[in-house]
């Protein structure tokens, strides 16, 4: 049986990473990391290791295919909920554009805030304000995640 999780557990870890800066496909914190590598680490801190070595991607997968990789491995290891729902210590997925499949993710710390990484920062926390509102695409929750 796995242990449960606090959401406090999880925005402390995810602020923790705060200043990581960004590289593709890493998930050190303090090294580097991209928005699923920051994702990664928490669940390494969290729950011990990750349950499935990830194949190399590049910065474009999503635009060059139509799979929906990044939900359908959400759907697998986190547990969907509706984006109404979402709330601190959650995870959410963004399409960064209209018709592509979601690329990007970040963990809601309030409900107005997220820590995420992104191409050409360091992870760092952002207000949900409406430029990412608009690009919301689904919702988990870490698995066994309690108040």
């Amino acid at each position: 049986m796995q242990k449960t999780i606090s959401r406090q557990s999880i925005i402390d870890e995810a602020l923790s990473w705060v200043g990581t800066p960004y590289q593709h496909q890493c998930s050190i914190k303090n090294a580097g990391c991209d928005c699923l590598g920051l994702v990664r680490g928490i669940w390494r801190k969290l729950y011990g290791a990750e349950p499935v070595k990830l194949p190399p991607y590049t910065p474009d997968w999503a635009e060059v295919g139509a799979e929906e990789t990044l939900r359908d491995a959400a759907d697998y290891y986190l547990d969907p909920i509706e984006l109404a729902d979402a709330r601190p210590g959650d995870v959410l997925l963004f399409r960064m554009q209209v018709g592509v499949p979601a690329k990007h993710m970040a963990v809601l710390i309030e409900p107005d805030l997220i820590v995420h990484a992104y191409w050409g920062r360091a992870v760092t926390r952002s207000f949900l304000a409406p430029y990412w509102l608009r690009r919301r695409a689904y919702a988990y929750a870490f698995p066994n995640t309690k108040n």
